[in-house]
């Protein structure tokens, strides 16, 4: 048995799911069967067989997102290869004051939402604010946008300031992608030219590629063994 994660008490029912329909699903998904102590909050998974390294690593973080706001069916995305979860401890930002946490809570959502919405948007994240925590999943690109906001806002710059450089960074984000694929696009083009200037290129690339590998086995030739 091995403990993957602590989730707070009224976050259980969420994981467990209607006839422990979403504990099936994330049983199935992980390879592995869950045992919840209902007390504690506690979280352990028993995999059956050899686990995959992967699903072993993004496991907690699955079990995390759940305890941390975040539907079961958007937490399973954590086990993709390139989907991320980032949680920041507002505690550690203002202080264990409740009236300051609460502050905070209300700065990174915003008016109706409003702040949150755009950060997910113009990142393509997803952010919780649950207790004292604020939880981002995404990619790396996305989450290289949303990280800074979220920790401008932490850090107490107005929202204006902060959507302003989301914003930017997601300009420069765009152009630099843009780049690579006009990079891209000449390297296609260029090596296109070369062939077409070069008569018989084409064919003679295709008879080397197509022609059989050296058999290092059988002949005597691919050994540099002295006899």
């Amino acid at each position: 048995m091995e403990h993957l994660s602590r989730v707070p008490k009224d976050r259980i029912a969420v994981l467990i799911g209607k006839s422990g329909k979403t504990r099936k699903m994330i049983e199935e998904a992980c390879e592995g069967d869950l045992s919840i102590d209902s007390k504690t909050g506690d979280v352990s998974i028993s995999w059956k067989g050899e686990p995959d390294p992967i699903k072993r690593m993004k496991a907690p973080e699955v079990i995390s997102a759940i305890g941390r706001g975040f539907s079961p069916k958007r937490a399973i995305q954590l086990l993709e290869d390139n989907v991320f979860l980032r949680m920041y401890d507002i505690r550690q930002w203002v202080g264990r004051q409740p009236n300051q946490t609460r502050r905070m809570r209300s700065r990174l959502i915003g008016t109706n939402g409003r702040i949150r919405t755009l950060i997910e948007e113009i990142s393509r994240c997803e952010i919780t604010v649950y207790g004292s925590t604020v939880a981002v999943m995404g990619d790396n690109d996305g989450l290289s946008l949303a990280t800074p906001a979220i920790e401008g806002i932490l850090g107490g710059s107005e929202h204006s300031t902060v959507l302003f450089g989301l914003e930017q960074d997601k300009r420069r984000q765009r152009l630099r992608s843009k780049n690579l694929e006009t990079f891209s696009d000449k390297s296609s083009i260029a090596s296109d030219s070369f062939e077409s200037m070069v008569p018989g290129f084409s064919e003679a690339r295709k008879k080397m590629t197509d022609e059989k590998p050296l058999d290092t086995e059988d002949d005597k030739s691919g050994s540099f063994d002295e006899e």
